[in-house]
């Protein structure tokens, strides 16, 4: 769509109406106003603005997952599939169904998700929200989203846009003839985007800032290129290389999830359905949402080829279908691939592609929108990649040979891609939902015995209370234990008691050895106690880990005079090694656990940053993060019972000693000779040394956000505030994987 103001700077066009100021006015309520642009290297604590995240105007009482059981299920299916059959002249479907163009809309709904962080996928519904709703690989979904409009205004909250995005996939393909492993409802939509670092490029369709020397993708992105969900089809670096292209794939899936067999079928599978669009040069395509006029209404990427002759888009740039029957499962895609020698050659918008080298071989397809007029299939540079590399061609003519195998790896790997960042299957509603445990669904055995009371709870405290294990050790074993969680794919955490299990036992953060020391310990507590039970009371390691850190805190505060009551709920099992995927957990595994003053060597950040990445992965605000810092220093809860932080002489007593001794002004802070991370408190009068700390402790007297939180826990009535909230803080954090829980 043209612009008819002649000014290409619509600042200049805004200054140039009566009712506005000028320049002045741009930073007015709506506008971007943060102090990151004036102090880019200030610590950003964002990620932990939890309330502001989650204004979720449904209100507090609203159960999704209940709402979501309540839908007629069919008849949202019908409703559904009735969309995808309903070409609308505004946008219309290639070959009459949208099949293809929703299947599209719902693996780049999911295919953000990402295994070092567990960011990105489906959850939230972020493809409605910047970056990702302009992003170039998300070229025109905003069509296929404004398509399912009415149905999501016909179900309401009932539907999650986060749902609706990825069943519209489902639903799309068994409309055109393919068998799904499945569904399971109960993502819930944020209402603003995820605070996620897409990486470090300026500009869209970059990737000169992601890659290192070696060719190695940036830690913890998944994409090789900026604005891309996956991969750059024309080929790495727009180098229409095939085996160059073969590595990237193998890197950028991988970060996702998946393993060489359910790259190829998710690749093949997803390419049996549809064509790409490049009808003409990029030129001729409009700005994306985020910058289109206000008149657009949120869309964006507007062209007037189509309106020269309907269905001429420009998308990808490039431009074409894989198969002949682009609307339908079949084997085409792998027959195509394998059976024909394919040449390089560019897009009428000048991409590179691939065609048969002989295109008399090959059948034609039927144009998308004009019956009588044909295309010839096309191939991308990674689907040429597929061919040459021998490990991906091997699974190709494998699966050519047996194509309910590529049916059904397709489908499980698919159902994967949709559902992994949802995490364990307690989450899972609906009634096409799979009765298989899955294996990246980290399983856990269900409770086959009763469950402790409050009599049992009191012996156990008891017991654990009269063993050798310290303050320190207990708060550290549980903390290890449960501080593994992560909500942005909802795994981890104490449920299962894999921390004494490979990887989570032989991490350096987790002390293995006096980890095991602990895990022995409680492990032959546990044992006396289930074998001095008469009935079926009987306790799991993995409440008893729990339990353990609960009595410490509550000793903890009784010695600094207070009587709390950690809460504790029993219902957690222990997951078996064989229901452990030891290379799928290893990505849980941080940098840094600031919460227990450690940081590893190789640490890519600051460590203040990657505590406050850590304590939003745990869904604290910053007071959270800030009691829980302070409180485990207070404890002595420390990696190596090292003394960094530890601004207390009283450790293992629960006081706000750790904000009254920082902030003291008769301490003067500074930086070691030895060690970067390191710092000296010194008497400012003697120059005696008062106490040692890191970047971890000092940010909660640099950061002007984080000093106002220890200057109120610092006060002299403040101590008791601490405790509880600390207590709160903790809690919370130990039962953040009870999904089973109310």
């Amino acid at each position: 769509m043209q612009d008819d103001n002649p000014d290409p700077n619509p600042e200049n066009a805004m200054s140039e109406c009566p009712v506005m100021q000028g320049p002045e006015q741009r930073q007015r309520a709506g506008s971007d106003t943060a102090n990151q642009h004036w102090w880019p290297d200030q610590l950003n604590l964002d990620g932990l603005q939890q309330e502001d995240r989650h204004l979720d105007p449904t209100g507090d009482d609203f159960d999704y997952a209940e709402a979501f059981q309540s839908i007629d299920y069919d008849e949202l299916k019908s409703d559904l599939e009735e969309v995808m059959e309903d070409s609308k002249e505004w946008w219309p479907a290639d070959y009459g169904h949208y099949g293809p163009f929703m299947v599209r809309m719902s693996w780049h709904a999911a295919g953000t998700y990402r295994v070092h962080d567990g960011r990105g996928g489906s959850e939230g519904g972020h493809q409605r929200f910047a970056p990702l709703n302009s992003w170039p690989d998300n070229a025109n979904l905003d069509k296929a989203r404004r398509l399912l409009e009415p149905v999501k205004k016909k179900y309401g909250r009932k539907l999650s846009w986060s749902d609706m995005l990825v069943l519209a996939g489902n639903v799309a393909m068994e409309s055109m003839g393919f068998e799904t492993y499945g569904f399971a409802g109960g993502r819930q939509d944020d209402w603003s985007p995820e605070n996620t670092y897409w990486g470090a490029e300026d500009k869209m369709e970059t990737w000169d800032k992601r890659y290192n020397e070696d060719d190695e993708l940036e830690e913890p992105l998944g994409a090789t290129v900026m604005g891309l969900i996956y991969v750059n089809p024309e080929g790495p670096n727009d180098n229409p290389d095939p085996e160059w292209s073969a590595e990237r794939i193998r890197q950028s899936f991988g970060r996702m999830a998946m393993n060489d067999e359910e790259t190829f079928a998710l690749i093949a599978g997803g390419h049996t359905f549809g064509k790409v669009h490049g009808a003409g040069p990029e030129s001729h395509k409009g700005p994306e949402p985020n910058a289109a006029p206000l008149e657009n209404q949120g869309f964006g990427w507007e062209t007037e080829f189509k309106e020269d002759k309907p269905g001429a888009m420009i998308t990808s740039g490039l431009e074409g279908p894989w198969t002949q029957e682009p609307t339908e499962w079949d084997m085409a895609y792998l027959n195509n691939l394998l059976d024909h020698e394919w040449e390089l050659t560019q897009s009428p918008a000048g991409a590179y592609q691939w065609t048969p080298k002989n295109e008399d071989e090959i059948e034609k397809t039927p144009d998308a929108h004009d019956p009588d007029e044909e295309q010839t299939p096309i191939m991308l540079t990674t689907d040429v990649a597929l061919k040459r590399d021998p490990d991906y061609r091997e699974i190709a003519e494998r699966f050519r040979d047996n194509p309910d195998e590529f049916r059904e790896a397709f489908a499980r790997a698919w159902f994967k891609l949709i559902h992994r960042d949802m995490g364990p299957k307690d989450r899972y509603v609906g009634p096409e939902v799979p009765d298989e445990d899955l294996l990246w669904q980290d399983p856990v055995p269900e409770v086959d015995h009763e469950l402790i009371g409050d009599d049992e709870i009191a012996e156990l405290k008891d017991m654990v209370l009269d063993s050798d294990l310290t303050v320190s050790e207990l708060v550290k074993t549980a903390w290890a234990a449960a501080s593994n969680y992560r909500d942005t794919d909802k795994r981890g955490g104490a449920n299962g008691a894999r921390i004494r299990l490979d990887p989570y036992k032989g991490w350096e953060m987790n002390e293995p050895d006096k980890l095991a020391d602990a895990l022995d310990t409680l492990q032959a507590i546990q044992e006396d106690f289930n074998d001095s039970r008469s009935d079926d009371v009987r306790v799991s390691l993995a409440d008893l880990i729990v339990l353990g850190g609960k009595a410490a805190i509550e000793k903890a505060a009784d010695e600094a005079g207070y009587d709390v009551e950690v809460d504790f709920e029993p219902g957690r099992t222990d997951a078996s090694q064989e229901q452990t995927d030891v290379d799928s957990h290893d990505y849980l595994e941080t940098h840094a656990d600031g919460f227990r003053n450690y940081v590893s060597d190789d640490a890519p950040r600051k460590p203040e940053e990657l505590l406050v990445d850590k304590a939003e992965l745990l869904t604290l605000t910053a007071p959270e993060m800030t009691v829980l810092v302070g409180g485990m220093r207070a404890l002595g809860a420390t990696y190596e019972d090292t003394d960094l932080g530890v601004l207390t002489d009283e450790p293992g007593t629960l006081t706000n000693d750790f904000f009254a001794n920082l902030l003291d002004m008769s301490t003067e802070w500074e930086k070691s000779e030895t060690f970067d991370n390191l710092f000296e408190g010194r008497d400012r009068e003697t120059g005696d040394l008062q106490w040692k700390a890191t970047r971890a402790d000092l940010i909660f007297g640099h950061h002007p956000q984080l000093r106002a939180l220890s200057q109120y826990y610092a006060a002299d009535d403040a101590e008791e505030q601490f405790v509880q909230d600390f207590v709160d803080a903790w809690s919370k954090v130990m039962q953040l994987d009870r999904f089973d829980l109310e």
